[in-house]
């Protein structure tokens, strides 16, 4: 049910590719909260997504951009703010891409050209963003950025390669900027630890399936669904979260601070069993 959380205000919603995305989901619950926005991605993303159907679906106007150029980026965010009539009031940071686990280079066999490229789009892009951002002076005051990350930024897991070093790296960016824009004109800056969540990026790594099975055994609330995090997101961009900055917020069904649960407990047990 809407309560026009963002009725008045006014984004950037990046990385939408098709309808399992989380910004995907981010895009049309803001809208049904009230907002009007922008949609961007990568010219090449858009080719191989759906994002034009979005488009059409929340009236809501696209500018390309490679996020790691900041020429684009500039026209990102002067074209949004021509677009939407004036400042913005939020931005989503959905973008990640890692060419190693794509091409199953494991850690310690990295292409280290890729490795730097991993960076750059995943982490370094949010850098550049609001680094542009604070330049064209483009937020109005109590504005919200929200990043999405995982626990790989915390915790070693296989298979994830150099994304921890991503998503560790855009964490830090967040509170660096976070505490730069609040001086600024009180904007905040947010990252959110997703469960792990069945999207087309989700389900390109390695061992997915199982991880995403294990995380649900362990969470005592289960995996948070990516609608659920699209709600959570909504929750950031509105008023109600004014004095919430510089964090990463776990929205993982209590999994990050979950030692063992039953149900892992009952799946280990079978399996000593099975083997006695």
């Amino acid at each position: 049910m809407a309560n026009n959380l963002l009725a008045g205000k006014v984004g950037i919603i990046s990385g939408a590719l098709n309808e399992e995305s989380i910004a995907w989901k981010v895009a049309l619950k803001a809208h049904a909260e009230g907002a009007r926005f922008v949609l961007t991605n990568a010219p090449l993303a858009m080719r191989m997504g759906e994002i034009n159907k979005l488009s059409e679906q929340c009236n809501a106007p696209i500018i390309p951009a490679d996020a790691t150029s900041m020429e684009d980026l500039e026209k990102l965010f002067s074209g949004a703010q021509e677009q939407l009539g004036g400042k913005l009031d939020f931005v989503l940071h959905s973008i990640g891409m890692s060419a190693n686990i794509r091409k199953g280079k494991h850690y310690g066999e990295l292409n280290y050209e890729w490795y730097q490229k991993t960076l750059d789009v995943s982490a370094l892009s949010l850098h550049k963003m609001l680094a542009v951002a604070e330049k064209q002076d483009a937020f109005n005051e109590w504005g919200s950025v929200v990043a999405l990350s995982y626990i790989a930024a915390q915790r070693a897991f296989l298979d994830y390669t150099d994304m921890s070093q991503a998503k560790a790296v855009l964490e830090s960016i967040a509170r660096s900027y976070g505490q730069r824009l609040g001086k600024l004109k009180k904007v905040r800056v947010n990252t959110v630890s997703q469960s792990p969540t069945k999207t087309t990026a989700g389900t390109g790594i390695s061992g997915f399936d199982a991880f995403y099975t294990y995380a649900d055994k362990l969470s005592p609330l289960g995996n948070a669904p990516a609608e659920a995090c699209a709600d959570y997101c909504i929750s950031l961009f509105s008023d109600l979260t004014r004095y919430v900055t510089m964090q990463n917020l776990m929205h993982d069904g209590g999994f990050s601070t979950t030692g063992i649960s039953e149900e892992i407990v009952e799946v280990i047990t079978a399996g000593t069993s099975q083997n006695s």
